[in-house]
């Protein structure tokens, strides 16, 4: 039996969806975007961080889609390290001082300039690449300065499904949304669930 055809019930403004086509590349930060900020510190000085399974697939069809993810972030640990790994995230940074910097070698590499570009950030330090980014995207929870420049602030908080929401508008300004949607409605094998 054939699955019933989805129809998405998503929707974003016109004038949101155009000013995000053409993206090729996008950056997220990690503490505030993928996670929700707070580090947990055990008695060994390990830190512990909880990440979004929304977030986690939502950058897996981003990569499907077309969009290259990659992570730009401040700190380093082997939880984050671990993540990006098991999410197939081909392209992260660090330990990142200074985030531009970290960018800059990456689009290169790339082939990408600043109008292909979307950055996701919460605080400060992503103010470099989201200014320069063609779509800035923060999470509800982000400092204020962070979304007075944002070209859209997610419903969600960072670590709450945030990163997808974002990943979902640029699919669907990309117009791959509806055709990867789709595609879930079949197994692996190609058989209907």
């Amino acid at each position: 039996m054939a699955p019933t055809p989805l129809e998405p019930v998503l929707s974003f403004p016109p004038e949101l969806l155009l000013r995000a086509q053409g993206i090729r590349l996008a950056i997220f930060d990690v503490d505030g975007v993928l996670t929700d900020g707070r580090i947990y510190i055990g008695e060994q000085g390990e830190a512990f961080k909880a990440f979004s399974t929304l977030d986690g697939h939502g950058l897996k069809l981003l990569a499907r889609g077309g969009i290259v993810p990659a992570v730009i972030t401040g700190r380093d640990s082997p939880a984050v390290r671990r993540r990006v790994a098991d999410l197939g995230i081909r392209h992260a940074v660090y330990g990142a001082g200074d985030k531009l910097a970290a960018a800059m070698p990456l689009l290169a590499s790339l082939g990408i300039d600043w109008p292909e570009v979307a950055a996701m950030g919460d605080d400060w330090p992503d103010l470099p690449l989201m200014t320069r980014a063609a779509f800035a995207c923060a999470p509800a929870g982000a400092h204020a300065e962070v979304r007075a420049i944002a070209h859209h602030v997610t419903r969600s908080d960072g670590g709450h499904g945030a990163a997808r929401e974002c990943c979902d508008l640029l699919l669907t300004a990309a117009g791959r949304y509806a055709e990867l949607l789709h595609g879930h409605l079949v197994t692996l094998d190609g058989a209907a669930p």
